[in-house]
């Protein structure tokens, strides 16, 4: 019995020996998580000291960017007539980036959103990377961290066009106007820009860009609702008059982070915690750009929250320049493509698409002003990973850039930019520049109402909130503002900026604080003897359960609030008392925010089709020859990479003329894409006078089949039509046949 026993506590010993020499003792694990934990909150507090010491530091930056790149100084638009914080940077490729310089380059605007600029070149795959690795010469437009005093957004565009326009002379022998991307806030203004300037522009790419800031979806896109909500743009006012005429960009990124408080009270500070070894520099690198706060002046954020965030002004032409002129984004000449994603809480797919429902009737109507329209919504990005984000950059960005030239000859219409791996399957793989083929496939107006879109009740809702606003901004001004600025001045002013919580947060941790003093210290003993714990440690496991629970428990607030938000503006804006007393028809059925026809376009629509078919008949022969290929094409409603890369290859052919510019080729390619859509059974039968001669003929058919057999073979309606061509240039059995083996070799 007892040496029984004996061996069964031999057992017993040899098996907790066992474990603590495993590491999965119970005593074992919990000392080797208090010791990692103890750790890990050390190193966490010195990267707090860090970013403190980052923000006070970037703080006394009066250019504060993010850049990854070194740039130089084009133009300082503090020197204009009309001074401006604004400069053009001219990126420096890095070492080992050749940029071809006859391709057209990419201008990148950033948001002043309340951070600093330099996003788009945040890291080597960012929007500046990806244009580089494609050959681009690469511009920023930056700001300053304060405005010129009396500084508008009128003068920031004047602005914006000398830049462009110094760009075009710097870049004169390049194919194409620069192709200009306005990041968030920035695309408002862009299009703004174009639509008075339209001659300045080659593609413009909106990335999560709100253009249509009353649009969305029940349930969701609660930002909407806040300016009503906050009783409109008084609270803006009363800011700017506290600030002494400055408004404090740090308010608006406050607004970003209420949006999200499971990920601003919780989640990014403890991925930093729980990956402490790692995670530091891409922590501090964010954060860099995150808390470089930037001001504006009190005209410029009252005109923004005034007539696009509250009063929706800007896609039903009712913005007007100071001489008089109406904003009509009708009036831009240049290809748009819209870049937004269903995961954007800040800038929904409805609120970055919205506007061509308040433009345009339909897609013929698209057509009739000559715009091309291309837009793709990524499944689940956030809205700051739009810009950050590596996949996003090396797929959506990198495509943007390798297609550039496609998406500028593309035949006015809607299209959606669709994207499929390329794999050991894919047809001429040669013809594709990356790993991913990117397709433009027609899209109606109905495709984008899918979306979601605010029904009439809606936009009297919206409409009755942003006549709210302006009774309560001309009560405040009245009664209140004169008080305010009276007391205000700049040392209380700056007193107050230096005070705002989102401040408060990096400076209370910096070295400044003489309780952070021997953090440093002790975060470099922890470095020396870091004992992280084991991976399977079950305490780091009931760790990450808290965590999740943390923030399960966050969004489920969020989600009540933002529900309760939503009822509470659709009950008071939806009064019917409430409309009526504010001049809102309560059983109205007109759209309020639809862009009006003007019987100038509808004239010059009406001079421009005489005009055409007057030369319904006459022409050149790659006249002939694009009318033929679009003709051939048209039933498959898209046009891919591939298909671009084999007309880009057939320009180069002369086919006994000079070669097309760029511009030559896509004035081509619309007149003859309007030509079949106004009367396609006479423009096909009038070929044989286009194409006369037989070799000439021959070629065009080969030419033809080439490039629709670049993305697969040829068949169906496509076959039909490329047959029927055929026939009417009288190209025999035979020779068909051997251009279809040439096409195919």
């Amino acid at each position: 019995m007892t040496k029984a026993v004996t061996h069964a506590s031999d057992s017993t010993n040899g098996a907790d020996a066992a474990l603590y020499a495993s590491g999965s003792h119970p005593l074992t694990s919990a000392i080797g998580y208090g010791v990692d934990a103890a750790q890990r909150a050390i190193l966490f507090w010195d990267v707090m000291r860090q970013r403190g010491n980052q923000f006070l530091k970037d703080s006394a930056d009066p250019a504060p960017q993010v850049l990854s790149y070194e740039a130089e100084v084009v133009i300082d638009g503090r020197t204009f007539e009309r001074p401006v914080n604004y400069r053009l940077l001219r990126i420096v490729p890095p070492e080992g980036v050749q940029v071809d310089p006859t391709r057209r380059p990419f201008v990148i605007i950033d948001p002043r959103a309340g951070h600093g600029p330099g996003i788009g070149g945040f890291k080597a795959d960012s929007e500046i990377g990806v244009a580089f690795k494609a050959g681009h010469p690469c511009y920023l437009i930056a700001f300053l961290r304060d405005p010129v005093p009396g500084q508008t957004i009128e003068d920031i565009a004047r602005a914006e066009s000398l830049f462009l326009e110094k760009v075009i002379a710097l870049h004169s022998d390049t194919e194409g106007k620069p192709c200009v991307i306005g990041n968030c806030q920035a695309g408002w203004a862009v299009t703004i820009l174009a639509a008075r300037r339209p001659e300045l522009f080659g593609p413009i790419i909106l990335a999560g860009s709100p253009l249509s800031y009353w649009a969305g979806v029940h349930g969701k896109n609660p930002m909407r609702y806040s300016g009503g909500l906050l009783g409109g743009s008084w609270l803006t006012a009363l800011s700017s008059d506290l600030g002494n005429g400055k408004f404090d960009g740090a308010w608006l990124v406050q607004n970003f982070e209420n949006q999200n408080p499971a990920n601003t009270l919780w989640r990014k500070q403890y991925n930093l915690y729980a990956n402490i070894d790692t995670e530091a520099p891409r922590y501090l690198g964010f954060e860099h750009w995150w808390g470089g706060h930037v001001n504006l002046n009190a005209d410029e954020i009252q005109s923004i929250v005034d007539e696009l965030f509250i009063g929706n002004k800007l896609a039903a032409g009712m913005i007007r320049a100071s001489d008089g002129t109406t904003i009509d984004l009708r009036n831009i000449r240049s290809p748009i493509l819209v870049f937004c994603s269903a995961g954007d809480n800040v800038t929904p797919p409805q609120q970055a698409l919205g506007w061509i429902l308040d433009l345009y009737d339909d897609v013929d109507d698209i057509r009739s002003h000559g715009q091309t329209i291309v837009y793709t919504i990524h499944e689940s990005v956030g809205h700051l990973g739009i810009f950050v984000s590596t996949d996003v950059a090396r797929k959506q960005y990198g495509e943007f850039a390798h297609n550039i030239d496609l998406i500028d000859v593309l035949p006015p219409g809607l299209y959606e930019a669709v994207f499929e791996d390329k794999t050991g399957n894919t047809a001429n793989p040669e013809l594709v520049a990356s790993q991913w083929v990117m397709r433009c496939e027609e899209r109606t107006l109905d495709d984008i109402r899918a979306l979601g879109a605010n029904d009439a009740a809606d936009e009297r809702r919206f409409a009755t909130a942003a006549r709210v606003s302006e009774i309560n901004l001309g009560l405040y001004r009245t009664f209140v503002q004169p008080v305010v600025r009276a007391f205000a001045s700049e040392p209380a002013a700056e007193w107050l900026r230096k005070c705002h919580p989102l401040r408060l947060q990096y400076a209370l941790f910096s070295d400044n604080n003489p309780w952070m003093t021997p953090v440093g210290a002790m975060a470099g003993a922890v470095r020396n003897t870091r004992r992280p714990a084991s991976p399977d440690n079950p305490l780091l496991k009931l760790q990450r359960t808290l965590s999740d629970g943390i923030v399960s428990g966050l969004d489920a607030w969020r989600k009540v609030n933002e529900t309760v938000a939503e009822q509470l503006f659709l009950t008071t804006f939806g009064n019917p008392w409430l409309q009526a007393a504010v001049g809102i028809d309560p059983v109205g059925t007109r759209p309020l925010r639809k862009a009006g026809r003007t019987p100038q376009h509808d004239e010059l629509i009406e001079i421009r089709i005489s005009e055409l078919k007057s030369r319904l008949a006459t022409g050149s022969v790659i006249e002939g020859a694009i009318r033929a290929l679009i003709y051939v094409g048209r039933p498959r409603a898209a046009i891919d990479e591939r298909a671009f890369e084999a007309i880009r290859r057939m320009r180069k052919l002369h086919c006994g003329t000079q070669q097309l510019t760029l511009a030559e080729f896509k004035a081509m390619l619309r007149d003859q894409g309007f030509l079949l859509l106004l009367d396609p059974i006479a423009a096909v039968a009038a070929l044989p006078a286009l194409i006369p001669d037989a070799e000439s003929r021959r070629w065009i058919i080969s030419a033809v089949r080439e490039v629709m057999s670049a993305n697969g073979g040829v068949s169906g309606e496509v076959a039909v039509r490329l047959q029927h061509v055929a026939s009417l240039l009288q190209i025999d059995a035979d020779e068909f046949a051997r251009a279809s083996m040439g096409a195919a070799a």
